[in-house]
């Protein structure tokens, strides 16, 4: 079993939604494979992928590659996945099957406060996040760990582009609807999944992103952050 480093955080109609999107996601991953999966919800919001046949171990390391992968034990200087829970003035907390936490001074982009750094990098909450362990804590102590040294180049060259606005809460499917509906189908160039339910509109050249905020927001019920280049 493969525990999926993405979280299906909503309820109701919308999550049905999302797990059927994220069933879809699982058909085009493992179709070619010669593999049966059974998609599942643990009560911590993250979904289990039980897979079998006589490709489950390629199919396995194919979604732990795609999603990344929540396990019971951290191990020092290794390489996860958590999602972005809560900030505050001593740095950001990730939820890796339990909070690990990353001191302001190992976020390493740049200056400002951690909220300021949140907002600048449109880091909506649950937005999953590559992390290095740095130390496993002791039970009463949570991890502690850095950015990724990939992550930090990837959220850098978002400050780089032509400009993005970031969404959690909704598919991608959801997020395009959307964008049509608001009539900027024209303004956009894709919508990048981040996670599950965490999405990235990459704006063309002379949109501008808070502008696309302002008018996309009153249609989506949803967090909403502007990446400015």
């Amino acid at each position: 079993m493969v525990v999926l480093a993405t979280k299906c955080y909503v309820d109701g109609d919308a999550r049905d939604r999302a797990l059927d999107s994220l069933g879809s996601l699982l058909d085009n991953d493992l179709g070619e494979l010669d593999v049966e999966y059974d998609l599942g919800l643990r009560n911590d919001d993250f979904p289990s992928v039980t897979v079998t046949g006589p490709d489950a171990e390629v199919a396995r390391n194919l979604l732990r590659e795609e999603y990344g992968e929540i396990t019971p034990h951290l191990v020092p200087e290794e390489t996860y996945v958590g999602t972005l829970e809560s900030w505050d003035d001593d740095g950001f907390v990730l939820d890796a099957g339990r909070p690990v936490r990353i001191p302001a001074d190992e976020i390493g982009l740049g200056p400002g406060t951690p909220e300021q750094i949140r907002t600048r990098f449109g880091l909506v909450q649950h937005l999953p996040l590559r992390f290095v362990c740095l130390a496993d804590g002791d039970g009463e102590t949570p991890p502690t760990a850095r950015l990724a040294d990939d992550e930090r180049d990837r959220l850098y060259e978002w400050t780089r582009g032509m400009g993005r606005l970031n969404v959690n809460s909704a598919t991608r499917a959801e997020v395009r609807a959307t964008v049509n509906r608001a009539g900027h189908a024209e303004d956009i160039v894709t919508v990048e999944r981040l996670g599950l339910l965490e999405q990235s509109v990459v704006c063309r050249e002379g949109t501008d992103p808070p502008g696309l905020l302002a008018s996309v927001g009153e249609y989506l019920p949803a967090e909403l952050l502007a990446v400015v280049p």
